[in-house]
Formats: C-alpha cells, structure tokens, sequence
C-alpha cells in the first residue's frame, strides 16, 4: 500500500506544503506514514520545526477533502485531518486503553487507510523506536509488536520499524524522539514522528523522499515515495509524496511547462549557490526560506521557478 500526502491550498505565497501530517509509502498491503510537525529537537543542521516563515514559491492547491481514495494499483492516499472519519475508542495522545494495551490506529472499514482508533494489546518484549517489527494480518491492522506510543511503520510483507506517536496535543502536537517532526492526518487518528533530512541531499534512507511536512513547510522529512511510474519533473501532482526524489508538489504557476490546470506539478528543489540549476523556461532557484529566517545549514535551499 502506498500512502499519499495531500497538498495543501494555495494562500498566494509560501511553499509548497500538504494539508495532512504526514504519510510515506508502503506497499501493497503493508505500508503506514508519518506525523506533524510540533516544535521539537533539531534535525539536519539545526533545523527546527517551530518555524513559520513563507517563501516566494506558491504552493499548490488541493481538490482532497477528505476519506480514502484509492490509485489504480490500490494505494491509499492519506487525508486531511477534518474531524471526521471512522470509530475513536480511545485517545492516542493520552493513551487512555486499559493496562497492557495501548491506542492504536487502524482501518476499521475493510480499506487500505486508517481512519479509527481502538485499544490493542501490548505485545511481551515490545519493540522500542528504531527496532524491527512485525504487525499481525496487514500494516493497518493497528496490532503489532512495539511498545506503548509507538507504531510499526513502513510495513512490507508484514516486517517494519517502531516509529514513535506524537505527543502532546492536537492542538500543540510534538516529538520526544530527536531529530524528528511530528505529522497528522487520516482525520487525525495517524500521528507519526518522521525523521528530519536535508532536501538537496535526499539523504533518506533507501527511496523515502525528503519533502516539507505537510502541517509545517519550514521542516523537511522522510515519507516513502508514492510517486509509482509518475513524479518525474512538471509531472502533475496532487499529493505531496506523488513527486520523485528531488522534486516536490508545487503550485504549477512555477513552471510554463507544468499543466496550469493541475492541482499541481512536480518542480525541483536546487542549490541556491549553483548557477544555472533550472532548466525550466525563465526558471531561477528561488529561496525556500525567507531572507534571514532559513536555520543553519539550510540556508542554500531553494526550488526552481518563475519570480511571482
């Protein structure tokens, strides 16, 4: 299963961003995603996911208004958190189920995306963040075998790894773990802690895309790449991991060669320092980060199109 991150309307400036915390990639049957952003410790060279500031590139709109909506090759897409959505037994921010078990999200309506939570139990000798793990029948089953407050993630043929949940609040979502932001959505019964990474780089482990999240653009993470034969450049787009690695969804008035009637289309990230990174016509790296307000190290950031 491949989980798809929505992008988020256009509010006329400001970077290309998903309306959903945020998801990656499985596949097939097994596959899960990440959470919100939530201020939280430092990830890449010092980046934080506190910040708030816009850059000169518009983000892209999205048709996404909520439920599951399924590609041809059966992948589900994850959607914005609107309030809606399936049964909520329990409360996975406090975690509230009874001793020995703990709140989990899980597909309660026979499809391939989470939009309910339920009491599961807590396995014997349960996995901790970064272990191994395994998940009984699919990855959106919610029973699996790591610890309270935390979830087995990007699931294939029913092996994974432990990612923490957020916490906090909906309202003021974080992470306890380093080096990762929290992302929300499925009507916010999926909260992950992502790891942090640098977009020029794409250092994400194996083919995971490092995009913004979604519910705080100043902040990079890992999600699997949902992008299947698509995402190449000026590729139309509508989620925010439907792009390869390197590009990202953006507001097609980027591109003359992106189509001006999608909800958007896939541009590239560039090199500030780099003369000559755009190919697109009258294409320049603009700056992603507002003059002064890009952390360290994030400072050469930038993505290709045309000054609005």
């Amino acid at each position: 299963m491949s989980v798809f991150l929505t992008a988020c309307g256009d509010d006329g400036g400001g970077k290309a961003t998903g309306a959903t915390n945020p998801s990656t990639n499985n596949t097939t049957n097994d596959d899960t995603t990440e959470g919100t952003a939530g201020e939280t410790s430092t990830g890449g060279p010092d980046q934080t996911t506190s910040g708030t500031t816009s850059t000169t590139a518009p983000e892209p709109t999205s048709s996404a208004t909520g439920g599951e909506s399924t590609t041809t090759d059966g992948s589900s897409f994850i959607t914005p958190p609107d309030g809606g959505g399936g049964a909520k037994e329990c409360d996975q921010w406090t975690q509230d189920c009874p001793e020995g078990q703990k709140c989990m999200p899980y597909s309660g309506d026979g499809d391939n995306a989470w939009e309910s939570l339920k009491c599961t139990p807590v396995m014997e000798n349960p996995g901790q963040v970064g272990d191994p793990c395994t998940v009984e029948g699919s990855g959106v089953s919610g029973i699996d075998n790591c610890d309270k407050g935390n979830m087995c993630w990007d699931v294939v043929e029913g092996v994974g790894v432990c990612v923490a949940l957020c916490v906090g609040s909906p309202d003021a979502p974080d992470c306890a773990a380093p080096m990762t932001s929290c992302l929300i959505s499925n009507d916010g019964v999926l909260t992950l802690c992502l790891p942090f990474c640098d977009p020029l780089l794409q250092d994400c482990p194996g083919d995971d895309l490092c995009i913004p999240n979604p519910q705080n653009p100043d902040a990079f993470l890992c999600v699997l790449d949902a992008s299947g034969e698509e995402g190449q450049e000026y590729d139309a787009c509508e989620y925010i991991n439907a792009c390869d690695k390197g590009f990202t969804c953006a507001n097609p008035e980027l591109a003359v060669e992106c189509d001006a009637m999608a909800i958007g289309c896939c541009v590239a990230f560039c090199d500030m320092t780099e003369a000559g990174v755009c190919t697109g016509q009258n294409a320049e790296c603009l700056a992603w980060y507002e003059m002064g307000q890009a952390p360290p190290g994030f400072e050469n950031v930038g993505v290709c199109g045309i000054p609005q």
